[in-house]
């Protein structure tokens, strides 16, 4: 019983530490993060991606930060109608993660 419970513990930690890594940041905050310089333009940020998925129309966008990392999630879809995931480091736009959407 004490094994069982133990267990039920730990894994209760595993899953609050996972949720805890990751926070969507909301559009004031995105925003003072912008006009100080922490983070690239948004437009900046976009045509990176767009320039990965050239033709792309982008869909949805989210700033998240993630193990203290500010990541800029982008889903588009190219100019064949294919949908993409980026996610991008905001302070340098440079694409982390590309992958197609399934």
């Amino acid at each position: 019983m004490k094994k069982l419970a133990a267990l039920f513990a730990v894994a209760t930690l595993a899953a609050t530490a996972g949720i805890a890594q990751a926070r969507d940041l909301g559009p004031d905050e995105a925003l003072k993060l912008r006009d100080t310089g922490t983070i690239q333009t948004f437009e900046k940020l976009n045509a990176a991606a767009l320039a990965k998925h050239s033709g792309g129309t982008i869909n949805e966008t989210e700033l998240e930060e993630e193990y203290g990392r500010y990541v800029y999630q982008v889903e588009l879809r190219d100019a064949q109608g294919v949908q993409w995931d980026l996610e991008l480091d905001a302070t340098n736009g440079q694409i982390l993660k590309d992958h197609q959407d399934d």
